[in-house]
């Protein structure tokens, strides 16, 4: 009976050692999950793409400003009627109604302010200068305009003021949709770091292993502006412009840090 319970014992003694050691060995696996084995042994290259694209809009604005009395619903048909002027011109002349924005859409009073003195008058009170007064407003509907034309760009920018606007401005050249443009930046930015990458791998010695991670940064310009300079012919309609603008071109770069880990 003593000689089954030592046997019991002992049995038990090397499932607890048993347990413990796999408790251990666990921990231990788990810990170095958690450690990122290529952290210690990694290295990174960075390198950039270039591709160069034409424009293929032109943006700018314009806006109708009304001013007078006290009569707004008079203003806001007024500005209303002119802004729609100029809309039916833009719509007339190719531009797509999709291309066509209101921006902005503001009422602003315009207030009388007394320069009143203070005097003392006989008895010793003081004069009071009345509060300002509402004489009248301003309106102002600003328009955001894209145009794929660019061979109207010059008589569109003219033809608005002819039309009902007031100012225009903002006249710059964009890329409708970058993606594609910034795509074949970044296609060669990456081709360019892993060629950076086996390079120096085979001058340090190492074998090249997994890629561990990609970061990317870049510039993609925005919007240049553009200033017009129209010599104008005949008695100066939009019709006799002649407006010295090109979009020119833009060049998009792209640049990429790629981190491999050393076998």
């Amino acid at each position: 009976m003593k000689d089954s319970i030592k046997n019991y014992l002992g049995i038990a003694l090397i499932v607890a050692v048993l347990a413990v050691g796999y408790a251990t060995l666990s921990g231990a696996n788990s810990i170095s999950k958690s450690i990122d084995p290529s952290s210690l042994r990694s290295f990174t290259v960075s390198a950039e793409g270039d591709t160069v694209a034409v424009p293929d809009v032109a943006e700018f604005s314009f806006s109708v400003i009304t001013e007078g009395g006290e009569d707004l619903g008079a203003l806001q048909g007024e500005n209303i009627e002119k802004t729609n002027q100029a809309i039916t011109f833009l719509k007339k002349n190719g531009v797509d109604e999709k291309d066509i924005k209101t921006s902005q859409y503001s009422i602003t009073p315009r207030r009388k302010y007394y320069n009143c003195s203070r005097e003392v008058i006989a008895g010793g009170t003081v004069d009071e200068c009345p509060p300002s007064e509402i004489v009248g407003y301003t309106i102002t509907q600003s328009v955001s305009v894209k145009i794929r034309d660019f061979s109207k760009t010059g008589s569109i920018v003219a033809g608005v003021v002819e039309n009902g606007a007031n100012t225009t401005g903002g006249l710059s050249f964009t890329i409708d949709d970058p993606t594609s443009v910034q795509n074949e930046a970044r296609k060669e930015a990456i081709e360019k770091a892993q060629d950076k990458a086996k390079a120096i791998a085979r001058a340090a010695g190492f074998s090249l292993g997994r890629l561990i991670s990609i970061n990317e940064g870049g510039y993609y310009p925005a919007p240049r502006a553009y200033a017009m300079q129209v010599e104008a012919f005949g008695k100066g309609g939009a019709e006799d412009a002649v407006a010295a603008i090109e979009p020119g071109s833009e060049e998009i770069t792209v640049s990429v840090t790629l981190t491999y880990e050393i076998k």
